[in-house]
């Protein structure tokens, strides 16, 4: 069968340096490919022409007749008054479902991606509900290929999770933009890396995203070998040349052509691999007191809802605290109360005298219209970093920009240029304590890894917020994981949280099994005490009590195998069997619910 997607001499360019040249690939059903690079280098810009939203300089995209193809872009965007249950029946009208049909399938994709409320609207999502809602729209369609960029920003952990379960179960092909180097462990088959690094533009291999890196490893080996041999040839014909040899013989000609062609080539070779990495560094403020800030038996609420309550913690100098938890419970609101942008429901926070606290948003906020030189030196065209004064050009260079870029507005730059930007103003400011919300997002994994490097080597306190497992577990000294339901729990890493949740999730389902029968009980222990009629009644009930435990038992069993069957991916493109699926899951739970409603009924006798 011929590939899904065949893209030939792909090239494009904005400005004067091109993004990538002469670009060849193919897409075959089941690739799942992680393509990766640095900032700047093509990722969204190719996913665009692979989508036919963005139209190539030079090549061509051959897409396989009758293939639908799926996008899901980085803004999740929806109309103003778009309910997540109209997104959905949208989405599976474009992909020709029956009218009679879309009701139930919107609302079946809603509930196994974790929706509750299927008419909130979907512009009032948080933005980790907004991807969610951008990829079930993606999904519903049932595409052949699902180009998806960046999926994972703004995800909370339990969303990525999801997400690389769906991507794993799929029986379609995907290419997935990512800089989560645990999720394309994970989810990839096959990686791809944009780079003028490489030869070619780019790097294929084949495996995830370790076996990636032992290519990758390879393969800048041997070049580094032949960039070694071509220096030491150049070097040999320069000498040649500068004795000044005679072209009129053939072969001293030859020789000339041969050696200008092997210093283009090594000059071309190093223009390539030369470094571009971000040159990160935080500056503590290498004060000497011990204890930062104290946490005492701290609660906070909004409303009637508990975050997090009876918080007892310490954050002292070189701690590197890591927040976990789902979206909405409360890991920005306790940044928020370490800086002291609030305070605590109930109980104590206390901060040093004169803490210097230097806080990352996730937001992002910059003004638009100002320059990137203003950006980065608000008040003349130098810095002081670590008591050295710095031109704004050398210190742009520190973070990839040009001495070009300095005139460009701020609104002009991609989210990873502006995260850098953010950077570059919090290591001007020496810190006791750094807070980092999400400062992984839109970061391309050079970054990444170098500004792991700075965390790791910065000797202040870190409270660090981000859904970057890689990072996460490199980093953190100690997770706090908050559970939404007012619970905080002190972990070792990211493992054992998780571990924690499952072992929560286990005990809730055996609570909730039990606990009809355990109510029974009590209530035919109290109703015991009376005598005469009471005592009889008393004793009908509980033996009516335990065959209804046995049934509800039983049903809550079929329950769980007949939603077994409606989450089974191999019925999922098949919409007869889907539906008759989760029409016999429906029934079952209806005969759960009566039966429980029969229990309720006998509880009140």
């Amino acid at each position: 069968m011929p590939p899904i997607i065949n893209a030939q001499g792909l090239s494009k360019r904005y400005g004067v340096a091109p993004l990538f040249q002469n670009i060849s690939f193919t897409i075959s059903q089941g690739d799942r490919i992680g393509l990766i690079g640095p900032n700047g280098s093509g990722k969204s810009t190719l996913l665009g022409i692979l989508a036919g939203d963005v139209k190539p300089d030079s090549g061509e995209v051959a897409v396989r007749k009758g293939v639908a193809l799926g996008y899901v872009q980085q803004m999740s965007e929806f109309a103003a008054d778009a309910t997540c249950r109209a997104v959905i029946e949208a989405a599976l009208e474009r992909a020709g479902v029956d009218e009679m049909e879309r009701p139930y399938r919107a609302e079946e994709a809603l509930h196994r991606a974790g929706f509750e409320d299927y008419d909130a609207a979907a512009t009032a999502l948080s933005g980790g509900w907004k991807k969610r809602l951008a990829i079930v729209e993606g999904l519903v369609e049932q595409p052949d290929i699902l180009l998806l960029d960046e999926p994972t920003n703004h995800l909370d952990l339990a969303g990525i999770e999801w997400l690389e379960n769906v991507l794993r179960a799929a029986q379609f092909a995907c290419v997935v933009v990512s800089h989560d180097r645990y999720f394309l462990e994970n989810v990839a088959n096959e990686m791809v890396e944009l780079s003028r690094a490489y030869e070619d533009g780019f790097l294929r291999v084949s495996g995830n995203y370790s076996k990636f890196l032992e290519s990758k490893e390879a393969h800048l080996h041997a070049q580094g070998k032949r960039q070694e041999a071509l220096e030491n040839l150049v070097h040999t014909e320069i000498e040649w040349l500068r004795r000044g040899p005679k072209a009129r013989t053939t072969k001293s000609k030859s020789r000339i052509d041969k050696a200008h062609e092997m210093i283009g080539e090594l000059s071309e070779l190093n223009t390539r691999t030369r470094s571009t990495t971000a040159k990160i560094d935080f500056s503590a403020s290498n004060r000497q007191t011990k204890q930062f800030v104290t946490l005492d038996d701290v609660a906070y609420s909004i409303g009637d809802r508990k975050l997090f309550d009876g918080l007892t913690f310490a954050i002292t100098n070189g701690t590197r605290v890591g927040l976990v938890g789902p979206n909405g419970s409360g890991k920005t609101t306790l940044l928020r109360l370490v800086r002291g942008d609030i305070e605590p429901t109930r109980g104590t926070l206390k901060r040093a005298d004169a803490l210097r606290v230097v806080y990352f948003d996730q937001k992002r906020e910059l003004d638009p219209d100002v320059s990137l030189r203003r950006a980065l030196a608000p008040d003349s065209d130098s810095v002081i970093y670590q008591d050295r004064v710095i031109h704004v050009a050398s210190w742009a260079a520190r973070f990839l920009f040009a001495a070009e870029d300095l005139n460009r507005p701020v609104g002009r730059l991609s989210g990873g240029e502006r995260a850098r930007v953010l950077i570059a103003q919090l290591m001007l400011q020496p810190a006791d304590v750094l807070l980092l919300d999400e400062p992984t997002n839109d970061l391309d994994i050079p970054t990444l890894e170098i500004l792991e490097e700075s965390l790791l080597e910065y000797r202040g306190a870190l409270v660090l917020v981000t859904h970057d497992r890689f990072m996460l577990d490199r980093v953190s000294t100690v997770v706090l994981g908050l559970d939404g339901r007012g619970s905080v729990e002190r972990f070792a890493d990211y493992s054992q949280w998780e571990e924690w949740l499952v072992e929560r999730e286990a005990e809730a389902s055996e609570a909730s099994r039990t606990a009809p029968t355990a109510a029974v009980v009590k209530k035919a222990e109290v109703i015991a005490i009376d005598s005469g009629a009471k005592k009889r009644a008393a004793d009908s009930a509980a033996r009516e009590a335990a065959k209804l435990e046995k049934k509800i038992a039983d049903a809550e069993a079929v329950v769980a195998a007949k939603r077994a069957v409606v989450e089974d991916p191999a019925i999922a493109t098949d919409a007869p069997k889907l539906h008759a699926a989760f029409e016999e899951m429906q029934k079952a739970q209806a005969a759960v619910d009566a039966l429980y409603a029969k229990w309720a009924e006998l509880e009140k006798k």
